[in-house]
């Protein structure tokens, strides 16, 4: 994977398809508990640095969470943190390479998407820190061209779902088309706002996790494996192997 984004090397457009994969909760299980650890985390921060009742910190974050989509967001907003120091204290904090291994399946299906006619690009709400060690630790490097992340350096910061950041992540992909987009994530609002901007959407829903009530694109999988069914178009074989 490229030291930085397409985009900070002068991107320009491609003719190829692009398949944007979330990392978080998405290349590896939920049951990793990345995500519960992480809130851990982000809750002590809020008590801390906020000083507050540790009670008004979980409700504070989760608040943050709904209305920006990223706990960070609201902190500096609101409470002029450095998001920085933030990242340091949260997702540089985690310890990561006790819970994230290898996945040969996620390699063979990545290895089966055919790159002649799609490009993999990365496409996370975290900072370029931790998406870089996740696909470190899973190994998965070199499947993808390059990643989209938020800047936690920049303000405002730009996440999903805001709309921004899906047409920051074409730009630095170098696709112009919404149809020539193809997305997979964990994250409901997520999906949802990618369908609704025109992109090809697949809501990763794992097993033991309830669905929506209404469904956020068209597309509903319990395994990455179903995207060999989901966009076929994009793989050498639809058969795993």
């Amino acid at each position: 994977m490229p030291e930085q984004s397409t985009a900070a090397n002068g991107g320009t457009a491609t003719s190829k398809k692009v398949f944007f994969f979330d990392i978080d909760n998405c290349l590896y299980s939920k049951s990793a508990r990345v995500h519960d650890l992480m809130a851990e985390l982000i809750d002590k921060y809020f008590a801390e640095h906020l000083s507050l009742p540790f009670e008004d910190a979980v409700r504070l974050h989760r608040d943050y969470y709904q209305n920006y989509g990223l706990a960070i967001e609201g902190l500096v907003r609101h409470h002029q943190i450095d998001p920085l120091e933030y990242n340091a204290k949260v997702d540089d904090a985690l310890p990561l390479d006790d819970i994230i291994k290898p996945r040969p399946e996620l390699k063979k299906l990545l290895d089966d998407i055919d790159k002649s006619k799609v490009k993999l690009w990365l496409f996370t709400n975290a900072y370029i820190n931790h998406g870089r060690r996740v696909v470190r630790l899973l190994e998965v490097e070199e499947f993808f061209d390059g990643i989209t992340y938020c800047d936690y350096s920049s303000a405002p910061l730009v996440c999903k779902p805001q709309p921004g950041m899906y047409q920051k992540a074409m730009r630095e992909a170098g696709v112009e088309r919404h149809e020539d987009c193809f997305f997979v994530d964990d994250s409901y609002q997520n999906c949802k706002k990618a369908k609704e901007i025109g992109w090809n959407v697949a809501h990763f829903i794992e097993d033991g996790v309830k669905p929506p009530r209404t469904p956020a694109c068209d597309h509903q999988i319990r395994d990455l494996e179903e995207l060999r069914i989901t966009f076929p178009e994009l793989f050498k074989s639809t058969q795993s192997k």
